[in-house]
This record gives structure tokens, sequence and C-alpha cells, in this order.
């Protein structure tokens, strides 16, 4: 079940679903003032689902902690989870998460479009039966480098294929990034 697993993922995000060092990462901290949605996020990292068919405490902890129909709904972390992460990083950040957050297109309701993604966007990705929700953090020719749930079944850093994007949205800063 485990290799399937990984099988699934590769071939929704691409050769590069595997989650990425995060002291790859650490240049982050000499930016000054991140987004909060930013800072939250890196405070989830390592975070891991529980193999099998016991669920982890912390990650069912944040359905509770989103309240409303997704504490409701969100019951097993073995059920797709890039959106309530989302959700709850946003929920911290004092944002206020798209109706219907579990399902990782709704947020492309979530801020206004943005042209070439910054430092803290959200974005989101197509692939087969769905779709997956990120933080921008960076990118490369052909990768976007990303914060995301559920990669690996884990909140880590990652690259995903640009070819996949299907939006990239901002949502009012009080202090806009410098990157």
């Amino acid at each position: 079940m485990i290799a399937l697993g990984f099988a699934l993922r590769s071939l929704f995000l691409g050769d590069h679903f595997m989650p990425i060092d995060k002291n790859n990462y650490a240049w982050l901290d000499g930016l000054g003032t991140l987004p909060r949605i930013i800072v939250e996020s890196r405070a989830l990292v390592g975070i891991l689902e529980t193999p099998g068919s016991a669920n982890n405490s912390v990650i069912i902890g944040w359905a509770k902690e989103v309240g409303g129909s997704v504490e409701k709904t969100y019951t097993a972390d073995s059920v797709p989870w890039c959106g309530l992460f989302m959700a709850l990083v946003a929920r911290r950040a004092g944002k206020t998460p798209p109706v219907d957050p579990l399902w990782a297109l709704n947020w492309g309701k979530f801020g206004e479009r943005a042209g070439q993604p910054m430092l803290g966007d959200v974005l989101t990705f197509i692939r087969p039966g769905g779709g997956h929700v990120a933080l921008y953090v960076g990118e490369d020719g052909d990768h976007y480098h990303v914060i995301n749930g559920n990669i690996s079944d884990q909140v880590c850093f990652s690259r995903i294929e640009k070819t996949r994007l299907r939006a990239a949205l901002r949502t009012p800063y009080m202090t806009t990034p410098g990157s």
C-alpha cells in the first residue's frame, strides 16, 4: 500500500514530489519579516501522517482548530489534507479560508490572481482526478518550490512542475514581502 501511495503521488505530482530538506531553505531566515502564512507553515514542517488506520492527533486537531464544516467532515489523516494544512496556516495568519477549503482547487478563490508569484502566494496545481495547493517559496527553471501539506504524507518543502500550475493567488498584506 505504501509503494502504491508513492507511485500515485509520482504520477500526480511528477518526479519531484519528494520532500526537500528544510535546511535548503534556511536562506528565508535572512529575509527579515516574512509573510505570516510562511512563518506559520514553516513551524509545521516535519509533521507526519500516522501510517495505517491510526491518525495523527495533531493533524486531526487542525480540523478542529479550523472548525465549521471542516471539523465535521475531516476525520482521518488518510484523507488528502493539503487543503486542511492551507486552511490552518491561513487562519493562523489571520486570513479567512475559502468555502470548502479541503478541496485544493477551491483555493483558486482565495485572494486575487497574481502574475509572477512571490513569497507566500497560494499556488493551486492540477493533477489527474483533482488538485493540490501549496505556498510559493521560490522557483527554478521548470519547478516551483513550495511549502505544502500531504506530500509524502508530511508537511514539507517540495518542487512541483510549473506546467501543473492552475492559479497563483495573492491576499492583501499589511507589509508586502520584499521578494
